[in-house]
């Protein structure tokens, strides 16, 4: 994963908070890289991430594409990912909606973010 400077506003106030960054962090690479096949927007997915992470986002794009983001790494959803063909729909209509919702918040610093770090895991 690219860590990018600006882009990490994992800050919460209990002890844990690293161990739960790193655990979101992780979750989210595994499933983007498993769904990259599926998702034929994914770059767009990471830049969301990186734009959710920005501490320049406001708080209300934030929450949606936080919540979008969450559902996508999420084992358990409306439709099992492990369906082949169907697994991804239900994720795709998520994260569609709430890129669609935030996308004036989403910068070329963002989706510069997701090119390289998608760039690097090929």
């Amino acid at each position: 994963m690219v860590k990018f400077p600006g882009f990490d506003s994992f800050r919460g106030g209990t002890n844990d908070a690293p161990a739960s960054e790193a655990e979101v962090r992780e979750k989210f690479w595994r499933t983007a890289k498993r769904a990259a096949r599926h998702v034929p927007f994914m770059e767009e997915v990471v830049a969301a991430y990186y734009c959710a992470l920005d501490k320049d986002t406001p708080l209300r794009a934030k929450g949606i594409l936080l919540a979008a983001l969450g559902y996508f790494i999420l084992p358990v959803d409306t439709i099992p990912d492990v369906i082949l063909g169907l697994g991804f729909t239900d994720d795709i209509a998520v994260l569609t909606a709430a890129i669609a919702a935030v996308r004036t918040h989403m910068t070329p610093a963002h989706r510069l973010a997701a090119r390289e770090a998608l760039s690097q895991d090929q």
